[in-house]
C-alpha cells in the first residue's frame, strides 16, 4: 500500500498515512525505513522552518510500478472487497 501511494505521488509522512486506512504512525516509520535501507525509498529532508521530510521513489522503487500494477489488476479480477459474502467469514 506504501509503494502504491508514492507511485501515485505521494511523498509526505503524513500523506501516505492518510492514504492507507489503519496504519499507525510507528508501523509507517518502520516500513518507510526497511524500504529506504532495501534502496526502494530515499528520505529528503529539506532545511526549511519547519522541517519538510519528503519520501521518494529511488529508480529501484520506480521500476516496481508494473509489478503493483499488475497485482491491483489480478486483485480487482479475483478478490471481492472486504464484508462481501466470498471474503466474510461470519458468511
Amino acid at each position: 500500500a506504501i509503494l502504491r501511494e508514492m507511485l501515485a505521488g505521494a511523498s509526505r509522512f503524513t500523506v501516505i498515512r492518510d492514504a492507507i486506512p489503519d496504519i499507525s504512525d510507528r508501523m509507517l516509520s518502520e516500513r518507510l525505513k526497511e524500504l529506504e535501507a532495501a534502496g526502494i525509498v530515499a528520505r529528503q529532508v529539506h532545511a526549511e522552518t519547519p522541517v519538510r521530510v519528503e519520501y521518494l521513489l529511488t529508480e529501484k522503487g520506480r521500476a516496481l510500478d508494473k509489478v503493483i500494477a499488475a497485482i491491483g489488476e489480478w486483485a480487482d479480477a479475483w478478490l471481492e472487497p472486504p464484508g462481501t459474502a466470498r471474503n466474510d467469514p461470519a458468511a
